[in-house]
């Protein structure tokens, strides 16, 4: 099992060097869609701030604990849009019949599938994640220990793991569908859900974002472990609802490609 961990990783880390350095070669480019990056979130976080002006309180939340939800939800976006960008062209690639290629390839295709892009330009993300939650955390007096940073480790892993399935099933229904783009933007736009508590909304959105489109799972119910002391049961269950979720998304995208037989031309 280790060895072929090893094995995988020793070839993630191949293509993933060669990505990156194609991508530096283009400098410019890559400096302007960071700052971009930057920008755009900056501008995110002055909105809320306008926003908790004018309203102290959303629900029985405080500016600060707003702000630590907003910060996780950018934290655990990150491996989506860095790890498993190339959802976005997954489309494309089958409707040319490119992605015929990936099926002769002697390793897991899903996994050479995703390793092959990896988008730098999340990691500005990251940072204005991890500036909001670091800033956010101090004014909320949280407490740090060994237990809080595994704690805190193990929930934005298993939250990141829910948009990941969230857009893996949303990019396979490529295989299905001729026109499938919409499919992968409308779910994306369920990203924008995740920055606010799921409480504010009502019960059959609240049912509908933590059982059919489990976006709960992605911010809210993890934070909640952070964020109280005697939070609700369903919290600890995101770490097993990021497991399952994900391993359903791999099993429906991998189905979707192993019938895939080209264009037919």
């Amino acid at each position: 099992m280790l060895d072929k961990l090893s094995y995988y990783w020793r070839i993630y880390r191949k293509i993933i060097f060669q990505d990156i350095k194609t991508k530096m070669s283009y400098r410019s480019d890559f400096i302007i869609s960071m700052i971009g990056i930057i920008v755009t979130n900056v501008a995110g976080f002055i909105s809320f701030w306008i926003i908790f002006k004018n309203f102290p309180k959303i629900g029985n939340w405080n500016y600060y604990q707003m702000l630590f939800f907003y910060g996780f939800s950018l934290i655990t976006l990150t491996p989506m849009q860095c790890l498993f960008d190339n959802n976005w062209n997954l489309r494309l690639n089958v409707f040319t019949g490119d992605f015929i290629k990936y099926c002769f390839r002697p390793i897991n295709l899903f996994f050479y599938y995703m390793s092959e892009v990896f988008d730098v330009k999340g990691l500005g993300q990251l940072l204005c994640g991890i500036a909001a939650v670091g800033y956010s955390w101090h004014k909320l007096s949280l407490g740090f220990d060994l237990l809080i940073l595994l704690k805190l480790i193990l929930m934005i892993i298993s939250a990141s793991l829910i948009m990941i399935s969230l857009m893996n099933v949303a990019a396979s229904t490529c295989f299905y569908l001729l026109n499938s783009g919409y499919v992968m933007v409308t779910m994306f736009k369920f990203a924008d859900y995740i920055r606010y508590p799921l409480n504010i909304y009502n019960k059959v959105a609240k049912f509908i974002f933590t059982l059919i489109i489990p976006i709960g799972f992605s911010s809210y119910y993890p934070s909640l472990v952070l964020l109280l002391k005697d939070p609700p049961l369903i919290s600890y269950f995101t770490p097993l609802a990021g497991i399952v979720f994900f391993y359903i998304s791999y099993k429906l995208w991998m189905r979707g490609a192993m019938n895939y037989s080209g264009t037919g031309s």
